[in-house]
């Protein structure tokens, strides 16, 4: 990855408290999985952004390198990876991330 690539993506990250880099847009996601995802968040009431990773190629191969996660969406907590489709319904299920999202978000 090249440092411009790093740099940009480490200010997506770090610019927005709630990132979720998906196939297709918060508005009409391309898979399941990133559907899954925007409809958690959007159940939660919370405000958050997406990148859609088929606009952009560079980020789409960038983005698993970065997160040394290979699959999509990838979501970003205030900062920090947080994971994908399967580990959202488990954290949204175990009432664990409408936590981590109150103390995101209030930060």
């Amino acid at each position: 990855m090249t440092p411009e690539l790093k740099e940009k993506i480490d200010k997506l990250v770090k610019d927005n408290k709630i990132l979720v880099f998906i196939k297709g847009t918060k508005l009409m996601p391309q898979c399941g999985f990133s559907n899954n995802v925007v409809q958690i968040l959007n159940t939660l009431g919370v405000p958050f952004e997406t990148v859609d990773i088929l606009a952009d190629n560079e980020i789409r191969q960038g983005m698993k390198e970065y997160s040394k996660w290979q699959t999509f969406p990838q979501v970003y907590i205030d900062g920090e990876f947080v994971g994908g489709s399967d580990i959202m319904i488990e954290l949204y299920q175990q009432g664990k991330l409408q936590e981590k999202v109150e103390v995101a978000l209030a930060s």
